[in-house]
């Protein structure tokens, strides 16, 4: 499969969205540039609707659908966000819809799925991992006929979640770097592909958790390389990704690298501390890898763009975390 969108398609997408969606604001952190001599500017994507950047992706993929697919009902796997986007659709457009999660999402997570679909969406969960969840939603499309709908394997995904790229270049155009959550890779594609049309030179490295780093495996030899999965804050990044979205972010990505565990929590407590903002372990990872210089570069004098995915994070885990890393924080 080959999956290339355009400049053009990004711009529809942007066109659609503008008034279904939030320009979410692009913040200098003060705290993060004194860190490490950068100037560091925050996309907060944690303060979108459904509280994460998949909304984009998923109402401009729902709405693309034609009748035919519609009524044949759809099928989506999802960590959780993309799912709560799917709903949001499913319910609008009056779709029925299936949301297969895994075990490791989150309560939160669930809990919006099954709010914002209300009567039109039946939440299933499969497994502990999200491949797990995948599984099974592509054996629903083919047992039962449903439409299936990617979370980050699809044009109008990527298109819609580029948008993300497209409104921070927008609101800093002079931008030397960003630094993207890499999970299933629609996201970082999509901003790679808003930002290089528009700053030819910016350089864009994906993010992820070493419990789950398939991108920084497969990176070097470009081919995609099974990992071994674990436990994660960073939920929303886990899973095995497509060989062709590592294709495509060959063509526009600096590289991939991965951040602990611990600097992961870390980051996540500092953006509470200093910017008072609620972070979900995926979101936090770009910040994670600042705070412990994990970055490939040297940052100082450059101008930095940090994408925050999304901030939905169960309460009780955000406890646990602010207990364990907000303490004695330097």
């Amino acid at each position: 499969m080959t999956i290339n969108p355009s400049i053009t398609d990004v711009l529809r997408a942007y066109r659609f969205l503008r008034n279904r969606v939030r320009h979410t604001p692009v913040e200098r952190s003060f705290p993060l540039s004194e860190r490490t001599g950068a100037d560091v500017f925050v996309k907060w994507e944690n303060t979108q609707f459904c509280g994460s950047f998949k909304i984009r992706g998923a109402l401009n993929k729902m709405f693309s659908l034609t009748p035919e697919e519609r009524a044949r009902g759809v099928v989506t796997p999802s960590s959780g966000n993309h799912g709560q986007g799917v709903a949001f659709a499913a319910a609008q457009l009056g779709v029925k819809a299936v949301v297969c999660v895994p075990g490791a999402c989150p309560r939160t997570k669930r809990q919006a799925i099954q709010r914002l679909g209300g009567e039109w969406v039946e939440l299933r969960v499969v497994g502990q991992l999200y491949d797990d969840a995948e599984h099974e939603a592509h054996r629903l499309a083919e047992a039962e006929g449903m439409t299936f709908v990617s979370s980050y394997e699809d044009a109008f995904v990527i298109s819609g979640a580029a948008t993300v790229g497209l409104e921070l270049m927008m609101d800093e155009p002079e931008l030397d770097l960003l630094l993207v959550p890499a999970g299933g890779g629609g996201l970082m594609n999509g901003v790679a592909l808003a930002a290089r049309t528009l700053r030819p030179d910016i350089r864009i490295w994906g993010v992820q958790s070493v419990a789950s780093q398939p991108w920084v495996a497969s990176w070097e030899g470009g081919r995609v390389v099974e990992v071994e999965y674990g436990d994660s804050l960073a939920d929303g990044l886990t899973g095995s990704i497509p060989q062709s979205l590592l294709d495509l972010a060959k063509t526009r990505m600096k590289g991939c690298f991965a951040v602990t565990e611990d600097e992961i929590g870390q980051a996540i407590a500092f953006l509470h501390a200093e910017h008072h903002q609620v972070v979900e372990g995926a979101g936090a990872v770009g910040v994670a890898a600042l705070l412990a210089g994990k970055v490939p570069e040297v940052l100082s004098g450059l101008r930095v763009g940090v994408v925050i995915s999304g901030g939905n994070i169960d309460h009780e885990r955000l406890m646990t975390v602010l207990e364990r890393w907000g303490k004695g924080r330097a």
